[in-house]
C-alpha cells in the first residue's frame, strides 16, 4: 500500500510540474520585454504554428538571441521585423500582412466556410424536393399484417 501511495504521489506531483525557458540572469528587464514583445510576433521556422515566445526549439532561441543583439545595436523593432522578413519572407510573421502573395491564406477559410454552407444549403433543398413513391396495395397489407403482429 505504501508503494502504492508513493507511485500515486509522484505522479500527482509530476502532473503539476512545468519547466519553461530559463532568463538570463543580470540582462537588462527592459531589453527583455523588447526581445519578448518581439518574439511574440515572429513564427518560429520549425515549429508547428508556435511564435518564438513559445517555442524551444534551438532556432527559435538562436533567432531570440539575434533579435537580442540587433536590439543591443540600437535597431528599432521594425527594422528588426524587416531584416527578418527579408531573409525568410513573410512566413516569419505570426500574422502577415495583407498582399496579393497572402490573399489566399487570408480568405481560404472564410471561402472554405462558405463553400462548405452553400453545398449544405444545395444538398437540403435536393433532398427535400424528392418525393418517394406512394406505397402500392401490395405493400400496404404487408405493412398492415406487420403492424398488427
Amino acid at each position: 500500500m505504501r508503494k502504492l501511495i508513493a507511485v500515486a504521489l509522484l505522479i500527482f506531483s509530476c502532473a503539476f510540474s512545468t519547466a519553461g525557458e530559463a532568463q538570463r540572469i543580470g540582462e537588462d528587464p527592459v531589453l527583455e520585454a523588447k526581445v519578448q514583445s518581439l518574439a511574440e510576433v515572429l513564427r518560429c521556422l520549425v515549429c508547428q504554428n508556435q511564435n518564438l515566445a513559445d517555442s524551444h526549439a534551438d532556432l527559435a532561441i538562436d533567432l531570440k538571441n539575434q533579435v537580442r543583439d540587433m536590439l543591443r545595436q540600437g535597431k528599432s523593432e521594425k527594422e528588426i521585423i524587416n531584416y527578418m522578413v527579408e531573409r525568410y519572407g513573410d512566413f516569419v510573421l505570426y500574422r502577415p500582412p495583407l498582399k496579393t502573395t497572402t490573399w489566399l491564406l487570408w480568405g481560404g477559410p472564410f471561402m472554405l466556410f462558405f463553400g462548405g454552407l452553400g453545398g449544405l444549403f444545395i444538398f437540403l433543398r435536393r433532398r427535400r424536393g424528392q418525393t418517394e413513391a406512394p406505397l402500392d396495395d401490395a405493400q400496404r397489407s404487408t405493412a398492415a399484417r406487420l403492424l398488427q403482429g
